[in-house]
């Protein structure tokens, strides 16, 4: 065993003592199995996790009504759509009030190419995930936000290819075994 596993599993088993004291195995194995195959049928599920179908469809509407799905959706394919052009944008903005925090985070909630926004501490204060069909239209993009209020400067990086993309949470890391 290297230095490496042995730091893995390390790492590993940090994160299983961290699961939440209100997730049972099967909580867990309900949430991997929905996050898998957002589809999937109850009865399916239920077989899949070991229970009987009642309980388990009772099992997702708390997981659901707790807050732990957040809802469905299909996951789609920006380039076969058209949006050939992903870029991050790093924002400086010159006011870290909140009351200018809240009127930038109305900004980009406004603008159909911001995929996401987080924002961030150190230098940076927002990243933003865009999507464009083309570089004209994400530069036109860039100089509506430049021009947007208490913007000090927009840093931007052209994605090349993406080198993997998990839209999961790494529940294989918290579930027994």
């Amino acid at each position: 065993m290297t230095v490496a596993d042995i730091t893995r599993k390390q790492f590993q088993l940090r994160i299983r003592i961290r699961v939440s004291k209100n997730l049972d195995e099967i909580d867990l194995k309900i949430l991997s199995e929905i996050q898998a195959d957002g589809r999937i049928t109850n009865v399916e599920l239920a077989k899949r996790v070991g229970i009987s179908p009642p309980p388990c469809l009772r099992r997702v509407r708390t997981l659901e009504e707790a807050g732990y799905i957040q809802g469905y959706r299909g996951l789609l394919d920006p380039r076969r759509l058209g949006f050939d052009v992903t870029v991050f944008a790093s924002v400086h903005l010159s006011s870290q009030a909140d009351a200018d925090l809240r009127a930038f985070e109305d900004f980009v909630r406004a603008e159909p190419l911001v995929r996401e926004c987080w924002m961030l501490s150190g230098e940076v204060d927002f990243i933003l995930k865009c999507v464009a069909p083309d570089m004209a239209t994400f530069q036109d993009f860039v100089t509506h936000l430049t021009a947007a209020p208490h913007v000090r400067n927009v840093r931007t990086s052209l994605v090349l290819h993406n080198s993997k993309y998990e839209a999961a949470v790494p529940l294989e890391l918290k579930l027994p075994g």
